[in-house]
């Protein structure tokens, strides 16, 4: 594993332990020091690794990394490396300054309101806090940035522990972030008082958060995701950041682009699998994806011929492969021809982008949609139809969590 001698591990295993048990940091930090003199972030994380593979709970991993930066805390930041502006950390971390920024304004903004009477005398402190609400609900994109993209990359160089844990403590933050999205919604039924206890606890549990966090990943995770991450790998990071766009208060200056960021290379293509630009599938694959859809899918080319229809297990309309290569005028009853010629038309003008109907059918509703198929240029290709039975999404109400 690395440099870590079998020794080493056994010795940090056993400090986990001990602060698990309750010891203080500050009483094994020396002995914790010289075990770990020549160790660097990316060893801490894969001394990480190895010890949740054996069986460690993430929660005793999560003192570690705690311990780590209490011990190290001023070498770390001697070592910090300079990323230049358009570099996706340089990016995260400036992000990180202004979420803490907030996190102190929301602080401030509860504390002032403590001194007042009623909420009729809150009009500029709930200016404020609107302001500041609507910033931190905007920084889910950082979080879904290092969840998607960067985490990503991390595993694929085998750090796969580190990430899990910060991960956990972005749902942490999430949590902490709805309870003040709460205490806004309910605050017309609390007295001033209360609601701005209870927003303070909540402003200061946030920025205790956000700082112990963003501080582990400023010093660990980043001069991790540095050093094992390549230049090329940088750059298909950067585009992915773009496409999944930044936050309100994401500064211009550090999203400068410096050089030309070029889309993600493929690699060497598979034997028999069809290349596309975020994968590659076999045949078999392509087939049995589309048939396992929740939906039926059919396909007609630009010359209105119906070219393909899967083959989903309760399909709702009766297809049979006689229909391929017909015209799709002469798949619907006279009385609706024109209606179907019509919305071709528009899909070919580009007047439309959207056809839609929905019907009673044996007692189900069904939803049909039809979509304009075209390239990245924009050349019509053709028009897919989707039916959809929707009777039990109608019905869906509240909320069922995938936990």
């Amino acid at each position: 594993m690395s440099d870590l001698a079998e020794n080493k591990k056994k010795a940090l295993r056993e400090l986990i332990e001990k602060l698990h048990a309750g010891a203080k940091p500050e009483e094994i930090k020396e002995r914790f020091k010289k075990i770990l003199r020549d160790v660097d972030p990316t060893e801490i994380s894969q001394v990480e690794e190895e010890l949740i593979k054996e069986g460690m709970p993430r929660e005793k991993i999560q003192k570690l990394c705690d311990l780590h930066l209490a011990v190290f805390k001023e070498s770390l930041e001697k070592e910090k490396k300079q990323v230049s502006p358009g570099h996706p950390i340089h990016i995260l971390m400036e992000e990180h300054k202004i979420l803490l920024n907030f996190a102190e304004e929301l602080k401030d903004v509860a504390k002032e309101m403590r001194d007042l009477k009623d909420f009729d005398s809150t009009g500029e402190m709930m200016k404020k806090l609107s302001h500041i609400v609507e910033h931190l609900n905007d920084s889910e994109s950082h979080y879904l940035r290092e969840e998607n993209v960067f985490f990503p990359y991390l595993e694929k160089h085998g750090i796969t522990q580190p990430p899990a844990i910060m991960w956990a403590e972005h749902d942490r933050i999430r949590e902490i972030k709805k309870n003040i999205y709460r205490l806004l919604d309910i605050r017309n039924s609390m007295s001033l008082q209360n609601f701005a206890k209870e927003l303070e606890e909540a402003a200061v549990s946030l920025a205790e958060m956000l700082s112990n966090h963003f501080y582990k990943e400023n010093n660990i995770l980043f001069p991790t995701g540095l050093k094992v991450i390549s230049e090329n790998e940088w750059k298909d990071i950067r585009g992915q950041f773009d496409e999944l766009g930044y936050c309100c208060f994401t500064p211009e200056a550090a999203r400068a682009t410096t050089e030309e960021i070029k889309a993600p290379t493929s690699k060497t293509e598979m034997k028999g699998m069809v290349p596309f630009e975020t994968g590659n599938l076999s045949k078999k694959e392509i087939e049995s994806i589309f048939n396992t859809l929740p939906v039926d899918v059919t396909f007609v080319d630009k010359d209105d011929r119906v070219r393909y229809f899967s083959q989903s297990k309760d399909r709702i309309f009766v297809r049979t492969k006689a229909v391929l290569g017909r015209k799709v005028q002469q798949c619907h009853p006279q009385k609706s021809i024109h209606v179907v010629s019509q919305i071709l038309k528009d899909f070919k003008s580009g007047k439309r982008d959207v056809a839609e109907f929905w019907i009673n059918l044996e007692g189900k509703l069904i939803h049909i949609r039809y979509f304009p198929v075209r390239s990245k240029n924009g050349d019509y290709l053709g028009c897919l139809e989707v039916t959809q039975d929707i009777t039990n999404i109608k019905k869906t109400e509240g909320e069922k969590r995938l936990l």
